[in-house]
């Protein structure tokens, strides 16, 4: 059973189009990379399956039912989004970020949670973030920065998380923690859609791709028989190769320019 189901999701901004009737399936409880040129429409179509992007139409559905429909708050019980430079610049401790992920189990005027300082350090825990608990989250690196911004998303404890380019601007350590932590998250059951910039951590790491272009599906399905020299090479004009990893046997993606 599919965890999410996009069903003809399009975006307009006045004339042009920017995500044109896009659909995919995308496994329960596994890792799918949205992949695909800058500007193929990745972060808008995230926007769009959150139900945050006002100019989209389209369904979304989970167990049969469109989450697009459902009001904000049951949306947010169910799907959260960690966006690029989501990061606030307010004085706030790291375990102050993620209690606002506790904000739709609240009633709508405050309080009435009482599980959540128990869930606030569960989230900080499995995303390796405790240590930040007391820090000022504009003190923190970009790597522990989206540890606290995943933790805070973990704390509306979501089926689904969606994550926009969650290893941009990371270096090499950190881009292989948040990788580590997306695997721990779906180990759990949770769903992770994820727009990946990187073409070869999508490949070694993804358990499903849906590749962008120009705002349509090019191809989706399962990583490595989807992610064809062929496909590859259309769209993103580079040579590519399949191979192993000689440390770990995972597949590997080896890319050139033509």
């Amino acid at each position: 059973m599919s965890a999410i189901e996009v069903r003809s999701v399009t975006v307009r901004a006045g004339e042009k189009t920017l995500v044109d009737d896009v659909g995919f399936d995308a496994p329960s409880g596994e890792f799918t990379a949205l992949v695909g040129p800058n500007g193929a429409g990745k972060s808008t179509l995230l926007r769009a399956i959150a139900g945050i992007e006002h100019a989209a139409s389209g369904i979304v559905l989970q167990d049969g039912a469109d989450l697009l429909a459902l009001p904000r708050r049951a949306r947010a019980r169910k799907l959260a989004l960690v966006e690029q430079d989501a990061a606030t610049e307010l004085p706030l401790t790291g375990s102050d970020v993620v209690r606002l992920g506790r904000s739709p189990h609240e009633s709508i005027i405050g309080g009435g949670d009482p599980d959540a300082e128990g869930i606030v350090a569960d989230a900080l825990e499995r995303t390796g973030a405790t240590a930040f608990a007391d820090r000022d989250i504009t003190t923190l690196s970009g790597g522990e920065r989206q540890r606290v911004l995943i933790a805070r998303a973990l704390a509306q404890q979501p089926q689904v998380l969606l994550l926009d380019e969650p290893t941009n601007h990371l270096d090499l350590a950190a881009q292989l923690d948040v990788v580590t932590l997306i695997e721990n998250v779906t180990a759990a059951g949770v769903t992770v859609i994820a727009a990946i910039h990187d073409l070869s951590i999508a490949a070694a790491h993804a358990d499903a791709v849906v590749v962008l272009a120009e705002g349509r599906v090019a191809a989706s399905g399962p990583t490595e028989p989807t992610l064809t020299p062929e496909l590859i090479g259309d769209v993103f004009g580079v040579s590519a190769q399949w191979t192993r990893n000689p440390l770990t046997g995972r597949p590997l993606l080896a890319v050139a320019s033509r």
